[in-house]
């Protein structure tokens, strides 16, 4: 008896045993069953976080987009380089939200600056620019654009800024002034700094047509003219000039002049233009072959059979047409 009591006893102690374990791991997986539940039930800050930076990006986009990239208004000097424009470029960075998170992509494009077709410089047609004119005597007309003298004392001297390399030589500019009274100069000189953008050195003899020289400094207004001048282009080679090296200039054009080029082979090759006014071939190409040149409006005249004579002008039949 004592045997079978021990073996029931020991049967009794198994079966125990079982259920503990049976029961310890049914717990755990009730317990990891509702740990997840809580878990899935939670809020993902993570995925809260993707819609917040994308957001943050479109706005950015938004900002970008919504400023002006136009030119800057013509009471400022408008400059055909500047299209300033805050707008990002197609390859930009946008600015993130969090620099520690890559930036959304959005569906908002980048504007692109308006592309003009004006080969102006900082002085466009029809456009008025308010300045100040000063007075200076001019001697014999002679001045930075490398004219010579002038048979017509109405001319002036651009500020530095809107002379921009000798671009502004040639122009002719309407100058009114508050009293009513105005007159027309060509732009033969530079005034330098500290002549501010928009100002005007007269000659004397232009001066005099607003008011009196004594007066010395006028508030003006004025603007690029196509004038109605008579006669045609002439050509100037420099001094030093031959089939190796030139320095070209036209002269008499009666809108400015925004590129010269010479033939090369079969195509063009434009010539850079110095602040003294003429246009360089430093290794000769070109030389004492066809000219061609193109005013701001886009009009190109071809001038041929100019030879390669230093320090004279020669005359052309050409001239721009008026506008």
């Amino acid at each position: 008896m004592d045997m079978q009591e021990t073996t029931r006893q020991a049967a009794r102690e198994r079966r125990r045993r079982r259920r503990l374990m049976v029961g310890t791991t049914t717990g755990l997986i009730v317990t990891g069953l509702l740990v997840c539940l809580v878990m899935t039930m939670q809020p993902d800050r993570k995925e809260d976080a993707g819609p917040a930076v994308a957001t943050a990006v479109a706005n950015s986009q938004g900002t970008f987009a919504s400023a002006s990239p136009g030119r800057k208004p013509s009471s400022a000097s408008p400059s055909a380089t500047s299209t300033t424009s805050v707008t990002p470029s197609a390859g930009s960075t946008t600015p993130k939200a969090s620099p520690s998170r890559p930036a959304a992509p959005s569906s908002v494009s980048p504007r692109k600056a308006p592309v003009t077709t004006s080969l102006a410089g900082r002085i466009r047609p029809q456009v008025g620019y308010p300045g100040v004119a000063t007075v200076y005597k001019a001697g014999v007309g002679d001045g930075a654009c490398s004219y010579g003298p002038s048979s017509d004392m109405m001319i002036a001297a651009m500020n530095t800024t809107d002379y921009e390399t000798s671009r502004a030589c040639g122009a002719y500019i309407r100058v009114h002034a508050a009293n009513g009274a105005s007159v027309t100069v060509r732009i033969t000189n530079e005034c330098p700094l500290p002549c501010a953008p928009g100002q005007l050195d007269l000659s004397e003899q232009a001066f005099a047509k607003l008011a009196p020289v004594s007066t010395g400094r006028l508030a003006i207004t004025w603007s690029l003219l196509s004038s109605d001048m008579s006669g045609t282009i002439s050509i100037r080679y420099k001094t030093g000039s031959s089939p190796y090296w030139c320095g070209i200039q036209a002269i008499g054009h009666r809108n400015p002049l925004a590129r010269l080029e010479v033939r090369v082979g079969g195509g063009w090759r434009q010539l850079a233009r110095t602040d003294y006014n003429y246009f360089l071939s430093p290794d000769g190409s070109g030389c004492g072959g066809a000219i061609r040149l193109t005013d701001i409006y886009g009009e190109r005249l071809t001038v041929n059979g100019i030879a390669v004579r230093p320090d004279v002008v020669q005359a052309t039949r050409a001239q721009f047409a008026r506008h």
